[in-house]
């Protein structure tokens, strides 16, 4: 399918990985839009909705850096179909559940699917990237979010008015992404056998001296996005429903609202990092955000559908800027450090969503979106960053 000396080859393939990575996080964000269905199916407390979340999360956090530290080591580019056959069984498993039990194995083999598939695609974007990392990895979070944003709208459309089973029509999301990417490991296990040289005198290059309190403090900084963006994804159906009264098909609108500005943001970021530097889109993201989250909970439903685009969109470009920064401090780690920042990040941002479950059946939603409010300002800790390091 692929010439390897093909000038565009490289190009196609990015444009793929987007594809395939639109594909697995359109089935997982679909599941996730399908909260509300499952709390009233089987009459499920706000925790035991936080702790679905938890077991998906907490499963793909342990399992990427180990993968991603693997692959880079053992090149393995068959991982790829081999996750979203996870993927695959998953969404069937949550079909087809019949207590919460079955849920919580459905949540933890969708968990298994993006802790194989994300670091592999990860650095297939790498190695097609022509040179422009913050593009090729823009253009592949491009793929996630866009499919983060069509799940809750596939949800709104279709799930939910035909009821939970109707959910295995679309593990045929899944099954045409595991063609596609065995193409795609095809390509990969060529690239791998000609750039072997390389790769092994990227393996043997020293890291960035301050590496460690750099890696320290990106990796807060994406904790404290996928905590705020999962307090949004998981309970704003829910928040929207009891503070304004709108229906589960509207919020599931809003919801949609909010992940296209968080695709388009995440694709925006990664072109204008290659351009002035990481650390300036870094700064943008925290400033420009904080204002945002800090009048969400006291605004009308109309000023928060503007708000919660705003802020989606201006935390979001700066994604891409954060894994390749800190790709870059440490060379010949790509498989590594996306499986880290993929991986244990969002893993904390499961646990954010078990922690905020506990506070909304304690203290109400409200509270949640007031706490999550303050989280942009971590982002302070941008001012103890070194220079890019391709950019001393």
């Amino acid at each position: 399918m692929f010439a390897i000396q093909d000038k565009k080859t490289p190009l196609r393939v990015l444009i793929l990985i987007s594809l395939a990575h639109c594909l697995n996080d359109t089935t997982q964000s679909l599941v996730i839009a399908l909260y509300p269905l499952f709390k009233g199916n089987f009459a499920l407390s706000f925790a035991e909705i936080g702790f679905l979340s938890f077991a998906y999360q907490m499963c793909a956090s342990v399992l990427q850096p180990v993968i991603g530290f693997y692959a880079d080591k053992h090149p393995h580019p068959r991982l790829l179909p081999t996750g979203m056959a996870f993927t695959l069984l998953g969404i069937v498993c949550m079909a087809f559940s019949t207590n919460y039990t079955w849920l919580l194995a459905g949540s933890v083999l969708l968990g298994a699917g993006s802790a194989v598939f994300h670091p592999e695609s990860s650095r297939v974007a790498y190695m097609a990237s022509d040179g422009k990392f913050g593009r090729a990895q823009s253009v592949f979070q491009l793929g996630g979010n866009t499919g983060q944003a069509i799940g809750p709208l596939i949800a709104a459309l279709f799930v939910a008015t035909h009821g939970q089973q109707s959910l295995a029509f679309f593990a045929c999301i899944p099954l045409a992404c595991c063609v596609t990417l065995i193409f795609i490991s095809r390509w990969t296990t060529a690239q791998n056998r000609e750039n072997a040289k390389k790769q092994q005198s990227q393996n043997n290059a020293a890291p960035h001296p301050a590496w460690r309190r750099s890696l320290v403090i990106l990796f807060v900084l994406m904790a404290s996005k996928q905590i705020y963006t999962v307090s949004l994804v998981n309970f704003f159906t829910f928040y929207l429903i009891h503070k304004f009264g709108v229906s589960v098909e509207s919020s599931q609108i809003y919801l949609f609202l909010f992940l296209g500005a968080v695709a388009l943001g995440g694709y925006v970021g990664g072109p204008v990092g290659d351009r002035v530097g990481r650390k300036p889109v870094i700064w943008f993201s925290i400033l420009g955000a904080a204002p945002f989250s800090l009048a969400l909970p006291h605004a009308g439903l109309g000023w928060t559908a503007v708000l919660t685009v705003a802020a989606g969109f201006i935390m979001a470009s700066s994604f891409s800027a954060i894994l390749v920064f800190a790709q870059e401090l440490t060379p010949g780690h790509v498989g590594a450090i996306a499986g880290l920042f993929f991986g244990l990040a969002f893993g904390l941002g499961g646990i954010g969503a078990a922690l905020l479950g506990k506070i909304a059946d304690k203290a109400g939603i409200d509270l949640v979106y007031q706490i999550c409010a303050y989280l942009p300002l971590i982002g302070l800790l941008t001012f103890f960053l070194p220079a890019a390091p391709r950019q001393r």
